[in-house]
């Protein structure tokens, strides 16, 4: 069991690729390093973040890149210096491929590694060498083993994939923020992201968990998650003023720009936390001072989460038996669900499956 000196994935090569212009073709990863392993991937999910990237909408995408970092798999090589694997283990791979991992890094001697300011994602970012990270949308990845996690076996691998960035983006902020019981949550956005809120915030025995979004075309699903209340924002009525103060946490998985900011700081209660998680294009709306200084609310935001928080997920997730909603994409279809995905198909997460070699050889 090893994995070849070339691996092969989907590549795009100018901001066109999210249209679906992506390549299949041989890349070389970076150096193998004794902390590192290489995985043989079988899921992949498609997370917002790939599309943001393939079009360069949050700056200027490294080319040619291939993009996925909901990454599972089995090892297929160890580093001399890697003990917590052996061959053959099933392990996932978030958004993150690397930090300093120096005992002076603030950031990653806390187990906070995601802030890490030499972190290095598991797509499009830099290694110290110079080599760029790729990602998994391919037969192959290569990671440092300190950034991937084993699978407990109550999880399917379809359903643990889109946890390693989608989950862990809301659930490491519920965690943070004390949802649970006690606490009414509100998740704005049912999409990839929001649905995992919802999952969580119900499966965490929160006291409410309201799903928000702009029409009621999804209330069906988002009660059949555990929403307990639904907003629609474009379809009801004064629903600022009539959810005012209803709220102690709210988790914002949308990105878009135009959201109304302020009409969802009414819905928290005195003392109660706006959390940003979506990533849009540009800047968030301006707000009054006394949005906040009335109630003495919170904004703030929260990045994935580091590997210790990604591992205590995936064990709540198969205690609770939380299953996220995806659909099964062969990888060979990446590029027509790429562009399903940004035209908001999904319901709620598209995962790429990889075939056998036979079937990779006809992409």
């Amino acid at each position: 069991m090893t994995s070849p000196q070339q691996f092969h994935g989907w590549l795009g090569h100018d901001s066109s690729a999210a249209n679906g212009t992506m390549t299949w073709s041989a890349f070389t990863p970076k150096p193998f390093s004794p902390t590192d392993i290489d995985i043989k991937i079988t899921h992949c999910g498609i997370c917002g973040s790939d599309v943001h990237t393939l079009r360069s909408g949050w700056g200027n995408t490294h080319y040619p890149c291939c993009v996925g970092h909901e990454i599972v798999g089995h090892v297929v090589r160890l580093g001399s210096e890697v003990t917590k694997f052996k061959l053959g283990d099933r392990v996932g791979v978030g958004a993150q491929a690397l930090s300093c991992q120096k005992p002076s890094c603030e950031e990653c001697s806390q187990g906070r590694e995601q802030h890490c300011t030499r972190m290095v994602g598991t797509y499009n970012g830099k290694y110290p060498d110079g080599n760029f990270s790729m990602g998994g949308y391919a037969d192959y990845v290569r990671v440092s083993a300190h950034f991937a996690l084993a699978i407990p076996a109550g999880l399917k691998s379809e359903h643990a994939a889109p946890m390693m960035c989608g989950g862990i983006t809301v659930y490491a902020p519920l965690i943070a923020n004390g949802a649970g019981p006690g606490k009414k949550v509100g998740i704005v956005g049912v999409g990839g992201l929001g649905h995992f809120g919802i999952l969580f915030a119900a499966a965490l025995g929160s006291d409410s968990v309201v799903a928000i979004s702009r029409r009621r075309n999804k209330e069906r699903d988002a009660r059949a998650m555990g929403a307990t209340e639904y907003i629609a924002t474009s379809e009801d009525d004064k629903w600022a003023r009539k959810h005012s103060r209803s709220l102690d946490l709210i988790i914002s998985t949308v990105s878009a720009p135009d959201m109304p900011l302020e009409s969802y700081l009414r819905l928290l209660r005195t003392g109660g936390s706006f959390i940003q998680v979506g990533a849009p294009e540009d800047k968030l709306p301006p707000i009054a001072a006394f949005a906040l200084i009335g109630k003495g609310c919170k904004i703030g935001g929260s990045q994935i989460g580091s590997p210790k928080e990604i591992e205590q997920m995936l064990a709540f997730a198969a205690e609770k038996g939380v299953t996220p909603w995806v659909e099964k994409r062969r990888m060979g279809d990446a590029n027509s669900a790429v562009v399903q995905m940004e035209e908001g198909k999904a319901r709620y997460r598209y995962v790429l499956v990889n075939g056998d070699a036979d079937e990779r050889a006809k992409i």
